[in-house]
């Protein structure tokens, strides 16, 4: 006769049960999997933010040489959150704003207010330097390939920071050093190429670790040395040094 319906023992069901278990909990995993995938790199660009942000409490608050070390900061993970988004595939249009919206943040903001002092002039060029930096952000590609029309601010902040904290806060090279980045950074038949440091050559991808690094170990003076040589080597030789190539 026919064979009768298989007997379904208490393990069986057990196993049934711890099956549907983990598949249900992997069900519920993908779409925080997902969501952290997306929002990676937008996670990055509200780092950056934050660091901008907390740099900005610190100026006014007097606390200058902790203001100039978040802005170092934001400056790493502002050169991570496109390589980040490219490598998950996760670029959007929200995305592009909150890096617009962090880099004024950080780099406008936070690094003019690193200009001001009691005196009009430096008042005045603070405000210069936000408007310009506001200018850059809403102005700043140009064609195919991808090139930036002036000198980014990213490294321009660079170059503030670094001279501010070697200087001691010396207004008179703090004025020089911000007309001649402002004068760069506004220069509309001046491009740079998008450098690209975390996807391009391996050189530079030790360049960024170096600067990690020199953040972290907190010697001021080889810190600000380190970052005043790349954001002058950016400003100065863009396509012989910095023009992008296969990893």
């Amino acid at each position: 006769g026919r064979a009768g319906p298989p007997q379904i023992t208490q393990s069986g069901v057990k196993r049934a049960r711890i099956n549907k278990l983990f598949l249900s909990e992997q069900a519920r995993g993908l779409p925080i999997k997902e969501f952290l995938r997306r929002n990676a790199a937008n996670g990055i660009s509200i780092g950056n933010m934050v660091m901008g942000m907390a740099s900005i409490l610190c100026s006014l608050n007097g606390q200058h040489y902790l203001a100039c070390w978040l802005v170092f900061i934001g400056y790493l993970l502002d050169l991570a959150d496109g390589a980040v988004a490219r490598r998950l595939d996760a670029c959007s249009a929200l995305g592009a704003k909150l890096d617009d919206f962090a880099d004024y943040t950080t780099f406008g903001i936070a690094t003019s207010l690193l200009l001001r002092t009691p005196h009009m002039v430096d008042n005045v060029l603070c405000m210069c330097y936000g408007l310009c930096v506001f200018t850059r952000v809403c102005f700043f590609s140009s064609g195919i390939p991808f090139v930036y029309k002036g000198l980014p601010c990213t490294y321009s902040s660079a170059i503030v920071v670094s001279a501010s904290l070697l200087s001691g806060g010396n207004t008179m090279v703090l004025r020089t050093t911000a007309v001649i980045l402002i004068l760069f950074m506004i220069h509309g038949s001046r491009f740079y190429p998008h450098d690209r440091v975390l996807e391009s050559q391996a050189w530079k991808k030790a360049v960024y670790a170096g600067g990690v690094l020199v953040v972290f170990s907190s010697i001021q003076s080889v810190c600000c040395v380190y970052y005043l040589l790349w954001g002058v080597s950016y400003m100065l030789f863009p396509v012989s040094i910095w023009k992008n190539g296969k990893v």
